[in-house]
Formats: C-alpha cells, sequence, structure tokens
C-alpha cells in the first residue's frame, strides 16, 4: 500500500500554485504563438503581442500573468491502493497548500476569495478554500490537476437543459457572442454534454484541463464524432470574427475540448466554460516517495515576440486633460496614458453609490473631477515593485454604476477590459465621456507603466481599495468614444464579414 504523507501533498499544491502563477502551459503558448503569426487584424495582433510579452515576462521574473489569480480548483483522481499519513482532511491539506502558496513572501498572489457571497462577502485574505472534486480510481498513486481560474472567464460560463433533438452547435454559436469579450480570448471553450446539470457542468471544467490539439487534431483529422464537433464548433466559433479581447479578427478559441456522459433519455444537458488568456494548470503525481517535482519550462521555446508602443500612438497628459480632448479621441485610436489616475471597481463603486444616497460626500482626498479611472484590483508588489501585476477587470460590472460616477463626480474617462453594455454605453454618450480598453492577460507589462502607488479611501477593501496610481506610457485602446461608438461592435462586424468568404459546411448536432 502507498502511504501518501500529509506534507508532501501540501508542499506539492503550494508549488504548484506558484508555478502555474507565473508559467504558461507551452501548448497554450505555442498555439497563441501560431495565432499571433496568422492574425490578420492589427488590433487583434497587437493584443496578442502584449499577451505573449507579459507571459515571457512573467515567466523570466517569477510574477502573476495576471492580477486576478484564481479560484483555486482541484481535481483529485485517489489511487484504491493508496493510504494517507495525514491528521487533516483533503480539503484542508489543498487548503493550506493553497493559504502557503498565496502568502508567499517572494510572489505573493492576491487573495479574490470572499465567504459569506450572498451578504458580507468578507475577503478570506488568503484564496483559501479551494474548490475539490475527488474521484476514487484504481491503482496506488494520486493524480492532481491544480488549476486557478479567472473571475472574468468564470461568469461567462453557460448551462442549459436543451431537448434531445436540438442542436449543440446552434446554442454554442448564439450563446458565445452573449458572453462579450469578458473571458479575455483567444483562449478555450470546455464543453460539456449529458449527465445531470451539475455533472455537465464539471465536465466542461474538467475538459479544459486537457492539452491544447487542435492543429494536430486538424491535421490527422477527426476519428469520432465529438471530434468532428470539436473541429466543427473551432471553426465555427472563430468565424464570428469576435477576435482576441473581442476587438474583431480570426483567433477566437484556440481550442475547443469536449467531454461527454450518458444522461436521462428525456435531457440533453449542455454546459460551456471559457478559459482565459491566463489559462493556468498543471498535472502532477504522487507515489509516496516525496513531492512533486514540476520542471521549468524552456523559455526558448516562446515566440519571438516583444510588444512596443505603436509609433501612432497618442501621447496624454492625465493631469491637464479636458472634455473637449476625450470628445476628440476617435474608437481605436491607441493612447499612451501619463499621469495621475484613481482607481475603483465593484466594491468602491457600491461604496461610493451608498454615500451619495445617504447625502454624504466622497472621501477626502478623492476627487474624480476632469480625472480618469481604472478598474482594477492589483496585487501587492513585492521587493522594490511598486505595485504588483495590475490589469484590467471587466468593465461591464461597472455599467450600473457609470451614470452615477459621471453625473455626480465629474469623471470623464475610464479604463478596463472588454465591452460595455447599453446602459454603460449610453451613458458615456450621454456625458461625452470615454471608455478605454487595457488588454486582460497583460497585468505585468501594464504594471511597468506605474511609477508609483498609494491608497487613497476605503484601505478596508484590500484589492479593492481606491489608489492613486501614476502611469507613464500605459497603453489603452479607445474602446467607446464620447459618441457613443463602440469597437466591440464595429470590430468583429467587421472581421465576420471578412471572414465570411471561407464558408463553413452547415451540420447541426
Amino acid at each position: 500500500m502507498t502511504v501518501i504523507r500529509q506534507r508532501d501533498l501540501i508542499d506539492s499544491v503550494a508549488d504548484a500554485l506558484q508555478y502555474i502563477s507565473y508559467y504558461h502551459p507551452m501548448d497554450y503558448i505555442e498555439s497563441l504563438g501560431r495565432a499571433y503569426e496568422l492574425e490578420q487584424s492589427p488590433a487583434a495582433k497587437d493584443a496578442i503581442a502584449q499577451i505573449l510579452t507579459n507571459s515571457r515576462m512573467c515567466a523570466e521574473g517569477h510574477r502573476p500573468i495576471c492580477q486576478d489569480t484564481g479560484i483555486v480548483v482541484a481535481f483529485v483522481k485517489i489511487g484504491m491502493g493508496v493510504r494517507f499519513e495525514a491528521t487533516l482532511t483533503l480539503q484542508q491539506m489543498i487548503d493550506e497548500g493553497v493559504r502557503r502558496a498565496y502568502l508567499l513572501p517572494d510572489n505573493k498572489l492576491r487573495a479574490s476569495i470572499v465567504a459569506d457571497p450572498a451578504f458580507t462577502r468578507k475577503n478570506t485574505r488568503d484564496n483559501s478554500p479551494a474548490v475539490v472534486h475527488v474521484e476514487m480510481v484504481p491503482g496506488d498513486h494520486v493524480e492532481v490537476i491544480v488549476s486557478a481560474k479567472g473571475g472574468g472567464s468564470e461568469n461567462k460560463s453557460k448551462f442549459v437543459m436543451l431537448n434531445p433533438s436540438d442542436s449543440i452547435v446552434d446554442w454554442v454559436l448564439k450563446t458565445v457572442p452573449t458572453m462579450g469579450a469578458g473571458w479575455c480570448p483567444p483562449g478555450m471553450l470546455g464543453i460539456g454534454i449529458g449527465g445531470s446539470s451539475e455533472k455537465a457542468m464539471l465536465l466542461a471544467k474538467e475538459s479544459l484541463m486537457e492539452p491544447i490539439d487542435m492543429a494536430e487534431l486538424k491535421a490527422r483529422g477527426a476519428r469520432t464524432p465529438i471530434e468532428e464537433l470539436r473541429i466543427e464548433l473551432y471553426e465555427k466559433v472563430n468565424a464570428l470574427g469576435i477576435g482576441a479581447q473581442g476587438l474583431g479578427g480570426l483567433s477566437t478559441v484556440l481550442d475547443v475540448k469536449i467531454l461527454d456522459y450518458p444522461t436521462h433519455a428525456a435531457s440533453k444537458p449542455v454546459a460551456m466554460i471559457p478559459n482565459c488568456a491566463a489559462t493556468r494548470h498543471v498535472h502532477f503525481t504522487l507515489d509516496g516517495t516525496g513531492p512533486a517535482r514540476l520542471e521549468p519550462p524552456d523559455l526558448a521555446r516562446w515566440p519571438k515576440v516583444d510588444w512596443k508602443p505603436s509609433a501612432a500612438a497618442i501621447r496624454v497628459d492625465l493631469d491637464t486633460l479636458t472634455p473637449q480632448q476625450v470628445a476628440a479621441w476617435k474608437p481605436g485610436d491607441r493612447l499612451l496614458l501619463n499621469g495621475k489616475m484613481l482607481t475603483g471597481r465593484d466594491a468602491a463603486h457600491k461604496r461610493i453609490a451608498d454615500l451619495y444616497a445617504s447625502g454624504q460626500s466622497l472621501p477626502p482626498g478623492v476627487d474624480f473631477k476632469n480625472r480618469v479611472i481604472y478598474y482594477v484590483g492589483p496585487v501587492d508588489p513585492v521587493r522594490d515593485e511598486v505595485v504588483g501585476p495590475a490589469g484590467p477587470t471587466t468593465a461591464t460590472r461597472m455599467d450600473k454604476f457609470t451614470e452615477m460616477m459621471l453625473e455626480k463626480t465629474g469623471l470623464i474617462a475610464m479604463i478596463g477590459k472588454a465591452e460595455r453594455g447599453p446602459a454603460g454605453i449610453e451613458a458615456i454618450r450621454k456625458h461625452q465621456a470615454a471608455y478605454l480598453m487595457a488588454v486582460g492577460g497583460a497585468a505585468y507589462l501594464v504594471s511597468k507603466a506605474i511609477k508609483s502607488s498609494r491608497v487613497v479611501a476605503f484601505e478596508d477593501l484590500g484589492m479593492e481599495a481606491i489608489y492613486e496610481f501614476e502611469v507613464k506610457d500605459m497603453p489603452v485602446t479607445v474602446a467607446v468614444d464620447s459618441t457613443g461608438t463602440s469597437v466591440h461592435q464595429s470590430g468583429p462586424a467587421e472581421w465576420s464579414q471578412k471572414i465570411a468568404a471561407t464558408a463553413i459546411p452547415t451540420r447541426t448536432r
């Protein structure tokens, strides 16, 4: 009988979470590199270049790929011939590994998990607990898959109970555009078919742990109906023209993964979960000989891509910015921001709304008049950093607050990732403001543009406090201009028409 020691599992989980925080899986990087070479959309190609450059910087600097360091999900397959030498439960051992990984001083990761989710939503401060799925299998070892799933992509998860005769392809093609770009494409789609409602969701999540092999699959040809379905969905989703960061382009997904399970004769449950540009997972095995050993990837295998700001980019002085300057920006303009900006995301916006509702004013030092707000929750700095990785969060979550912020505070521009919804766009048009998009999945690269950082309000909110950043040449794109024109609408529309020249045979499943 194989004996697995408590310390070995805890150390292995902690090491694995640190590892995936700064090393992309090589299959993702190589696939993204191919997408970069093939991409014809300038905006999408620039976004992919930022993601690839960021990835290499993180691999070299051992800092997080994304400021959202994820909710930990573990798939654990325990051999029937295994005994644990432990005083903690399996959940407790994995949670201790999470705690050690996320609090490691040399690469402290962002604590994003909140307890009491329906009410107080209090941060647990160490990113525990993990979500653990356990399966007992034949054998004398323990197989573990550890992943860190970002909230932006997790929030776009979809589920449907189709009728047995309904088309899965039709549902996917109808649903993917409703997901917007908050899941930070190009990434993967995991699809679970069958079982019960919760089983389909689990299948979809587990499928994302498989290697990207679409190029190899297409080269050899499908051997099963599931492989045929994977190829069909891959081609048809990319034909939507959504593209990198939703800006329009050739690569929306790098792969489509599918797992299925027998289901009830009256049912056809289908789940779809996207994985973002910060794809993070690693597999290891414990056989009783000690903790798992994870070999660092060869940095020479990263594509030779070194993103630089566009020569056509417009430098903007945030300290003297005026509404007239904002009104002159055009959709798709590339800007390099310089000067001071404030930050704020969900919790800060809610607190500001509550202050106004109760007749109170903003805290001392918080003045949004003619200023820009950045939707971000940064990672804590280490060593000589002024701030840790600080990429944008999904802007649509702030749409419900946008009218209030523009009307009451004098704010004139916002920075986030992905598209804005109808309410946000209407408020931007009404107040002749602008929305600027930073690239999701390039958090470490973005942080290098931040030259100073200080908390100015709501310090108790941790990473959701209001900070003041001073930036130098921070790259953004005008995504919604003062007239309400959105590149996230015009870009995919343009590229779907261009791609339409390559017809894909219509099939239904």
